[in-house]
């Protein structure tokens, strides 16, 4: 971890002691969103019955926040540039913070939605611009390293998320969970106006049009794919994504002739970029089906109890904690697309292997095969990161950042609802694990794509690199 911080001749990013301060800015404000989406799933039951509402009902609560945070997150990739990263993450903070508050004080749902739509917003307004924040607090080569990082923290907030609301609905009611935010957001919110890099926003115009029909796109979507996953009316589902085809259709049109698009499509000609977005939404339609997956597969067809089946989980998010690391070092060293081709073949074997469990098996034949597939995905998503951040120009930082997100937040919610879809269809729970098996296949395949372009442009930084470091004259 020392290594982070460690300042060279020639470095860009900020200095380390500042370093650190906007770093635990950026670790708590992740923590906050991501912890926070597991842990209400938990309190859904006590809030149905406080405020004497249905099961269904409930479940809003969730969806509206994560319905939100998805369909905002270009948008305020976009509004970054304008009012500048470290004043977005600022405000973004506050609406997080005081909506929280308002979340822990609501008796009805109502009310408590309008919060959550908040929440979304604030956690939309960070998440969007997390991975181009690192990009310009650390060194250049350290970016692998510090994207390792990040996605330590994800998969802690991921794993951590359930216990913590578990402890707290053990001794307290659920408005608690919300003012757990309250003294993290404080302290975060000084950290980020403290330390976050301090840069001018860009003169020019907003395209007011392009945030209104990437709204109506992902939003859209969001709703559609979740109405698949809780088999919802056909025609209300066919409507949704109908809504969604033309919205973005009208929105890639609105891109081409705007002149300060919410998107450069320009972005998309960068092979590596396109190639390691593909993989990422591939990637993440496998995990997210497989989450899903293996509650029904561990519960329904092998007998274990919920608690046991919290239990199998575990091995995937701590793989990530302790591969993610290492993965985003190696990638400064080593070709990215390498170590993410690796990562994705070790994940589909993962898969495979859940794919083929009987009903006859153990505890520890499924902890070994979710711990190979968190192992898998921990060493392909830091090298993956890397390969989409530095491959565009400084000036999209923002805008990589926000289609990293969205992608990671798309893939995953597809593949809930593809597992919505096989079940409605009464297929087997295993024919989703394998559905997980072919797009993990696509992903090798785009990883594969890039492997010689990754190693040229690795080759070139480290040229540049060599070239920048002015030797010291005592």
């Amino acid at each position: 971890m020392s290594r982070l911080f460690e300042i060279r001749p020639g470095d860009d990013g900020l200095p380390s002691p500042q370093r650190r301060l906007a770093v635990l800015a950026l670790i708590l404000g992740t923590l906050m969103a991501v912890v926070d989406t597991t842990m209400i799933n938990l309190a859904l039951p006590s809030i149905a019955d406080d405020l004497a509402i249905s099961s269904a009902r409930a479940v809003w609560v969730t969806n509206l926040f994560q319905i939100v945070c998805a369909a905002f997150l270009l948008v305020f990739a976009a509004v970054s540039e304008l009012i500048s990263r470290r004043r977005l993450y600022v405000a973004g903070l506050t609406l997080f913070v005081l909506a929280s508050l308002g979340a822990a004080l609501s008796r009805e749902l109502n009310v408590l939605l309008a919060f959550r739509a908040l929440q979304g917003l604030g956690a939309a307004a960070t998440l969007s611009i997390g991975p181009s924040l690192y990009r310009s607090i650390f060194p250049s080569r350290l970016l692998g390293s510090a994207l390792g990082l990040s996605a330590l923290v994800v998969a802690a907030g991921y794993a951590a998320g359930p216990t913590i609301g578990g402890l707290v609905l053990s001794v307290a009611s659920w408005p608690w969970l919300f003012v757990l935010h309250l003294p993290l957001g404080i302290f975060a919110l000084v950290l980020a106006w403290r330390a976050l890099p301090r840069e001018p926003g860009r003169k020019g115009g907003f395209d007011g049009w392009g945030a209104l029909l990437s709204v109506a796109t992902l939003g859209s979507l969001f709703i559609g794919m979740d109405g698949i996953g809780h088999g919802a009316p056909l025609w209300q589902t066919l409507a949704w994504l109908s809504t969604s085809l033309l919205a973005g259709i009208c929105f890639v049109g609105r891109q081409r002739r705007a002149t300060h698009p919410l998107l450069p499509l320009s972005l998309f000609a960068e092979r590596r970029f396109s190639l390691a977005v593909s993989a990422s939404g591939l990637a993440f339609i496998g995990q997210g089906l497989t989450f899903v997956a293996l509650s029904f597969l561990y519960q329904q067809e092998m007998g274990f109890t919920p608690l046991q089946t919290a239990w199998l989980f575990t091995p995937w998010p701590l793989a990530i904690m302790l591969v993610g690391p290492l993965a985003g070092r190696l990638a400064d060293r080593v070709n990215p697309s390498l170590l993410s081709c690796a990562g994705l073949v070790l994940l589909f074997f993962g898969l495979a292997s859940l794919a083929l469990l009987d009903a006859e098996a153990r505890v520890i034949d499924g902890l070994w095969r979710t711990g190979l597939c968190g192992f898998g995905f921990g060493l392909f998503q830091p090298p993956n990161n890397r390969e989409m951040m530095a491959s565009v120009p400084w000036q999209f930082s923002s805008s990589a950042s926000g289609v990293m997100s969205t992608t990671r937040t798309v893939g995953q919610s597809l593949g809930v609802a593809l597992v919505g879809a096989f079940l409605a269809a009464n297929a087997p729970v295993q024919a989703t694990l394998w559905a997980g098996c072919a797009a993990c296949l696509l992903a090798l395949v785009a990883s594969l794509g890039r492997v010689t372009l990754a190693g040229e442009a690795q080759a070139r930084q480290r040229q540049q690199a060599s070239r920048s470091a002015v030797p010291r004259c005592d």
